[in-house]
C-alpha cells in the first residue's frame, strides 16, 4: 500500500488530469513511502521462506509495485521479473484485470505483438464488455505496433466507455495523435512514390 501511495502526487497533473505511469515524474514519488514499503516486503518475503511457503497475492502485487519503485526511469524497469510476478499471480489469484496487466508486462518485457495476443485473447470476456482500460490497453499496443487507425478506433471506444471526464481527455487526445500519425506516414508515402 505504501509503494502504490508513494506515487500519488505523480498521478494527477495541475489541472486535475491523469498522468498514467509511464509518464510520471519520478522525483515526485514519495521515497520515504517506498522504503517503508520495501521493508515491509522484505519482511513478508522473509516470514514467507522461514515458512518455506509461496509468496501470497498480496506479496505479488508489492513486488511488482516494488520493480516500478525501485526503477529510476522507465527504461530500468525490469519488466521481465514484473511478467514473471504477473504470471505467478495469475496462477495464484486468476483474474480477468490480472490478466490484462499481464499483458501490459508482456509487452514491455517481449514486444509489444506478444501483449497484443493475450489482449485480443481476453476481448471476448464479459468483464471487458464495459471496462474502458480493455481497449486503452489495446490501442497503446496497435500504437506501438504502428497500426494507427486501428488504434485511433481502440482509444475512441475507450474514451466512450469511461465515465470520467479527464480520462475521456486522455484517450481522445491519444486518438488524435494517433490521426495525426496515421496521416503523417500517408503523406510521407505519396511523397516517396
Amino acid at each position: 500500500m505504501e509503494i502504490q501511495a508513494s506515487r500519488s502526487r505523480a498521478r494527477v497533473g495541475p489541472s486535475g488530469q491523469p498522468i498514467l505511469l509511464f509518464d510520471q515524474n519520478r522525483a515526485l514519488w514519495d521515497q520515504l513511502l517506498i522504503g517503508r514499503g520495501l521493508t515491509a516486503l522484505q519482511h513478508a518475503e522473509e516470514i514467507s521462506n522461514k515458512l518455506d511457503r509461496a509468496p501470497g497475492p498480496y506479496t505479488l502485487q508489492a513486488s511488482i509495485a516494488a520493480c516500478h519503485a525501485r526503477a529510476r526511469t522507465l527504461a530500468e524497469t525490469d519488466w521481465k521479473r514484473i511478467a514473471a510476478l504477473y504470471d505467478s499471480l495469475s496462477q495464484l489469484a486468476p483474474s480477468p484485470v490480472v490478466e490484462l496487466n499481464r499483458a501490459v508486462a508482456l509487452a514491455m518485457a517481449f514486444g509489444p505483438a506478444k501483449g497484443l495476443e493475450l489482449v485480443d485473447a481476453l476481448t471476448p470476456e464479459p468483464a471487458f464488455k464495459s471496462y474502458h482500460l480493455l481497449p486503452s490497453v489495446r490501442g497503446y499496443l496497435l500504437k506501438k505496433l504502428g497500426r494507427f487507425d486501428e488504434a485511433r478506433a481502440e482509444f475512441e471506444r475507450a474514451a466512450s466507455l469511461t465515465r470520467n471526464a479527464r480520462e475521456r481527455d486522455l484517450l481522445l487526445d491519444r486518438a488524435r495523435t494517433c490521426r495525426t500519425a496515421a496521416a503523417l506516414r500517408e503523406t510521407k508515402s505519396e511523397a516517396a512514390l
